[in-house]
């Protein structure tokens, strides 16, 4: 159980994205110091966010398909690199044998109490009707608003085809104008509330913005999770 479980590919690249981070966030200086991670990748499971909209089919067996394949793996905590499969984390974790990490939870707590932020969430349209970061923000008391979803919107949808399409230039391009378009609406911080809007924050013009990455948010919860209960020392040494 000494181990993180990884339930990705929704889609590949942010999966990827996310290991990277996992990786880079542990205090390591050999092989032997990095933390045991089982990752399944599952990239045909249903569309979130079209389906929270009724528009596609339901992806609940399979995220529990998912699940319980990590189960069999005897993984000690299970992460969810993709933002919009947490519309179903209460049912996820009622699945699970290991405790689930929330995404929006970790991101929520990156911001400071009281710091005066008025906070954007970009993210899939699926996962801003399901209202979970709303309700993170709401029980901290942090003010946010939502984008336009006839102006940021559009391009935010736009941005996160582009990525899964592997067209990272014309992504960004769609990135940093919602940005800027947000910043307009009042927002001081954005919460990158999709794990493909990452991948692309650094081609974007977000010069000046305060952004926190969903992603990298929840590397850094899972690395402390493990690292607190030991993982990095399993005593395979002797």
């Amino acid at each position: 159980m000494t181990r993180i479980g990884v339930f990705g590919g929704m889609g590949p690249s942010a999966s990827v994205d996310f290991l990277d981070k996992l990786v880079k966030l542990t205090p390591a200086s050999r092989d032997q110091d990095h933390l045991p991670v089982i990752v399944a990748s599952l990239p045909h499971i249903h569309d979130r966010s079209s389906a929270i909209l009724g528009q596609g089919k339901d992806p609940l067996p399979q995220l529990l398909a998912g699940i319980e394949m990590l189960n069999k793996a005897e993984v000690g905590v299970i992460v969810i690199p993709c933002n919009s499969a947490h519309h179903w984390f209460d049912e996820m974790s009622r699945s699970s044998k290991a405790p689930l990490l929330h995404i929006a939870k970790a991101c929520v707590a990156a911001i400071a109490p009281g710091s005066g932020a008025r906070v954007a969430v970009l993210a899939t349209r699926g996962a801003l009707a399901s209202g979970f970061y709303q309700r993170e923000l709401l029980a901290r008391g942090i003010d946010f608003l939502l984008p336009d979803p006839q102006g940021a919107q559009i391009h935010i949808d736009a941005c996160i085809r582009e990525v899964k399409a592997g067209r990272l230039d014309i992504s960004a391009q769609h990135l940093t104008q919602a940005c800027q378009e947000v910043v307009r609406q009042g927002a001081t911080t954005l919460i990158m509330g999709c794990t493909e809007i990452t991948i692309v924050r650094r081609g974007a013009d977000v010069s000046g913005m305060v952004l926190i990455d969903s992603s990298l948010e929840l590397a850094r919860a899972s690395v402390a999770f493990a690292l607190a209960r030991g993982w990095n020392r399993p005593g395979w040494d002797s």
